[in-house]
């Protein structure tokens, strides 16, 4: 009979855990893998000439982007204004104006009176990770085809990037190795290189891929008398990090829009991982569109590489013991990492709930597990 009890006790605490993951997004918290995967596709990227367009109340524009958007999705605007998508209907999507993003805002407002940053020192021995999870993303109008497997034009991209990064001093260890084909499982084979990645402690891990809005206009922009294809960064907040990885994008994209402006086009705060559980310094950069000419992806990657190294600290300001946090670089160790407390307090509640889920089943009902705890104390103070 006890252990028909202790059974049926544990079937019911992991239903019960089931039940607030689903319930109360607890997958958000969670890593690459979660109970919730069964359910759920892997990768929401469209195909390319697919795209979704999110509109705010009025009907305005706020951006396009080739992911299923999914209510809860968030934008935040290279003007600093932060939308939350919250219906979604086929390839259209309508988001709420949550206001002015006052973190970016106050990012923004430091950068902009930040003296010109010094570039001559020394990166350390920490390099900055970058690899590809769609090696066969391509540019239409350079490489003949929006995909080339197993070598893309996004290899030529993330070319640029290494080299204007190691040009600044950055060491970097540049992975190359191709994940086809292009499907749901690509971030799954993807993670054993960002894996392998980690393995040499890096300070950041940059996943360069390209979207795939048909309309070249639409990343198209003329930035210091260059035409460029701008950047995207996409957050997934479905891992324990996400806090600290949208900090770090929107720290990312206020400098680089100090200095550059606006070369990062947006942050689209998505649904899914994308393995950006394995650091706080984790990064899905969209350089440009299909549609796009692959040099001007490359120059606008190239002009966010000259903001990354500022951003993390190992060049430009430098703080000073008891410095607010917002002004802290993010490899200050006195600097918290946003989202960590929010994670392990969930992890403690759980570890509880489950807990005393069992110890109520296992004893017979409340009264007797009341009992049992009763005794436990007294029996506790006696020794």
């Amino acid at each position: 009979m006890n252990k028909n009890k202790a059974v049926l006790g544990i079937v019911l605490v992991i239903a019960g855990i089931i039940f607030l993951f689903g319930r109360y997004n607890l997958s958000s918290y969670l890593p690459a893998w979660s109970p919730t995967d069964v359910f759920n596709k892997f990768d929401n990227e469209l195909q390319a000439g697919q795209y979704c367009t999110v509109r705010d109340e009025k009907g305005g524009l706020v951006t396009k982007i080739s992911r299923q958007a999914n209510v809860g999705d968030e934008i935040f605007t290279a003007d600093g204004c932060h939308y939350q998508i919250t219906k979604v209907k086929g390839n259209q999507a309508w988001a709420g104006f949550n206001g002015p993003d006052k973190a970016f805002l106050g990012y923004s407002e430091f950068y902009a009176h930040l003296e010109a940053p010094v570039t001559a020192v020394a990166w350390g021995k920490q390099p900055i990770g970058v690899y590809h999870t769609h090696s066969d993303e391509s540019y239409l109008p350079s490489d003949g085809a929006s995909s080339i497997p197993f070598r893309g034009g996004i290899y030529q991209v993330g070319e640029t990037m290494v080299k204007r990064l190691k040009e600044r001093g950055v060491k970097i260890n540049y992975d190359q190795t191709p994940h086809d084909p292009h499907d749901n499982n690509a971030y799954y084979r993807s993670r054993r290189t960002a894996a392998q990645l980690m393995k040499n402690n890096p300070i950041a891990l940059f996943d360069v891929h390209r979207d795939g809005i048909p309309d070249p206009k639409f990343y198209g922009r003329n930035i210091a008398q260059k035409y460029v294809a701008q950047v995207r960064f996409v957050i997934g907040r479905e891992n324990p990090h996400y806090a600290a990885n949208l900090d770090f994008a929107k720290r990312l994209m206020a400098y680089a829009n100090k200095v550059y402006k606006p070369v990062v086009k947006d942050i689209y705060l998505s649904s899914g991982n994308f393995n950006q559980d394995l650091m706080p310094t984790a990064i899905l950069i969209e350089a440009g569109t299909y549609t796009n000419v692959k040099t001007d992806a490359a120059q606008g990657i190239s002009m966010l590489a000259e903001a990354v190294p500022v951003i993390l600290g190992l060049t430009g300001p430098r703080t000073q013991p008891g410095a607010p946090e917002n002004l802290k670089p993010l490899t200050d160790p006195t600097a918290r990492t946003p989202g960590s407390w929010k994670a392990l307090a969930w992890i403690v509640g759980l570890t509880f709930l489950a807990g005393g889920a069992f110890l109520i089943i296992s004893a017979g009902g409340w009264d007797k597990a009341k009992n049992r705890l009763t005794n436990l104390v007294k029996r506790n103070k006696v020794k």
